[in-house]
């Protein structure tokens, strides 16, 4: 952590101040404001995004997560979010080659 930081005072929900401790004692943490931080990180990245792009979040199953991390293993991708990416332009590339053929055969 940068030695050049400051204090702030917060109120959270109750609720969500336990969902962060939970992480803590799980270890996905050291305490809870390193969860904190590293949610106002994870923020500042999602609303810092180029003009030019836009970011989505996807949820996918555990079992497609690690068929991702195999192509991954295997040199197929850089990592799970470039495979993620390629698979998306893969299909967009593919479903308007599809509706492209079907405009042309009206």
């Amino acid at each position: 952590m940068s030695t050049d930081s400051e204090r702030v005072t917060i109120r959270i929900p109750k609720d969500r101040v336990d969902a962060l401790q939970k992480l803590v004692e799980q270890g996905q943490f050291t305490n809870l404001s390193d969860a904190i931080r590293a949610a106002i990180d994870s923020f500042m990245q999602a609303k810092s995004t180029p003009d030019h792009i836009e970011r989505l979040t996807v949820e996918l199953p555990k079992g497609n997560v690690v068929k991702l991390e195999e192509l991954v293993h295997s040199g197929d991708s850089i990592s799970v979010d470039d495979a993620v990416r390629n698979a998306v332009r893969e299909y967009v590339r593919l479903r308007l080659q599809k509706a492209t053929e079907s405009q042309e055969n009206k």
